[in-house]
């Protein structure tokens, strides 16, 4: 009886030692901004007084210029490999609509300028004070509304070659899909405009591009679908890949897997007070590692980047699953290195598709196996306050990871930790 009376004593001696080790002021726990990097929304200019809040702050995303890149180049290849076919009123012009997520953040401007810098539309950021393009950060990646004539200032037309002909490529429209309650990134606003776009020009329109593939489905399961014009997305959903094998031209893998595991993983390691590349580039105690070209880091701007890859006819089916966790990173981590902690997440959307269908789904796969009691927050994708109002009381909470409707909004949430 007397060792199992000690036992017990042991035991809440621990767990209470657990609980000290997480009780610090809140403004020295971890912060973790994720999918949205703090940003001007304007110049895109990090923010760093949000990056370096304290020394457990870093950043978890992808490399979008990458990324934006990787789907222009990708639909550049499809047309050069599909034929004269795409012009499908042989106007010698390849006419393409642009979906646009949200004219502020900074990964929707990346893959406007991705698109048309690759597709030779880009003109320069004179709002920048750009004058020649030699990087992606010099195009214009504002939307244009309608250019049927390719008169816009924005874009001007461009050229691609195709069977040894050479054909005019013209950005036919582009717009915000922002919806009445100002949502961006908005699905059924991508799906209603190309019904207006569909009836003012149709047949010219021979392409889809689509900043996120919640928005290219849209327009797919719309319109592109029976009219046989590819769309091309970003993101790797389930239902987009599945789609390719219906005609969906592609998209762009952005690695959920990795950036869901490297959001927890990082705040884990923050909380322990171990090297911050413990599990990623270094083998944690349980075998949890990542292949280093899976991901990057910018210690200078405390930035994880995940890298991404395209999606196409020719590897869609290994795709298809968005949501399976890598076998690489979910070996399960033991009370004695990573004590249970409670931690708040908020995503800034609930309807948005790739962070609920796939972001979401990937963090729950590792939440368990880094001992994260994680309280998800679902944020209306409008308002800052709809989120950090629910933050009531952060010294409930060892950490905070933290997805921002607008990227210049990093103070609103970090007030929360000052108070």
């Amino acid at each position: 009886m007397k060792k199992i009376i000690a036992l017990v004593l042991t035991l809440v001696m621990s767990l209470g030692l657990l609980a000290v080790s997480f009780a610090e002021a809140n403004d020295q726990k971890p912060v973790i901004w994720f999918n949205r990097q703090p940003s001007n929304s304007t110049t895109g200019a990090l923010d760093m007084d949000a990056l370096t809040f304290n020394e457990k702050t870093y950043y978890v995303g992808f490399d979008a210029k990458q990324g934006a890149e990787l789907q222009g180049q990708m639909i550049v290849d499809y047309l050069q490999a599909g034929g004269a076919a795409f012009d499908r009123n042989g106007d010698g012009i390849i006419g393409y609509v642009l979906s646009i997520g949200d004219i502020g953040h900074n990964d929707s401007i990346a893959r406007t300028r991705g698109a048309r810098k690759a597709l030779g539309t880009a003109t320069p950021d004179t709002a920048q004070g750009k004058t020649e393009i030699a990087t992606i950060d010099d195009v214009n990646p504002a939307p244009i509304g309608t250019n049927t004539d390719g008169s816009s200032s924005i874009v001007k037309d461009g050229a691609i070659t195709i069977d040894g002909k050479e054909y005019i490529v013209r950005e036919l429209a582009s717009q915000e899909m922002k919806n009445s309650s100002g949502a961006t990134w908005d699905a059924p606003t991508a799906g209603n405009a190309i019904g207006i776009w569909a009836a003012d020009f149709g047949d010219q329109i021979d392409v889809v591009v689509s900043n996120n593939d919640g928005m290219g489905m849209a327009i797919f399961n719309a319109w592109s679908k029976e009219a046989k014009v590819p769309t091309f997305g970003y993101d790797a959903n389930s239902d987009a890949v599945e789609a390719i094998g219906d005609g969906f031209g592609g998209t762009i893998s952005q690695n959920a897997d990795v950036q869901a595991y490297l959001t927890l993983r990082t705040l884990r390691n923050a909380l322990d007070g171990v090297d911050i590349m413990t599990g990623i580039a270094t083998p944690d105690a349980a075998g949890n590692c990542l292949n280093d070209s899976l991901y990057y880091y910018d210690e200078a701007t405390r930035c994880f980047y995940a890298l991404n890859g395209a999606v196409t006819a020719d590897n869609y089916q290994s795709f298809l699953d968005a949501t399976a966790p890598n076998p690489l990173f979910n070996n399960q981590l033991g009370e004695d290195v990573a004590p249970k902690a409670k931690v708040w997440l908020d995503i800034y959307n609930s309807t948005d598709n790739f962070l609920n269908a796939t972001y979401k789904p990937q963090l729950e796969n590792y939440d368990g196996i880094l001992n994260l009691e994680v309280e998800y927050i679902a944020g209306d994708g409008q308002t800052e306050s709809n989120i950090t109002d629910r933050l009531a009381d952060p010294s409930a909470y060892a950490g905070f990871a933290f997805n921002m409707v607008k990227t210049d909004n990093a103070n609103a949430y970090l007030a929360k930790l000052m108070q």
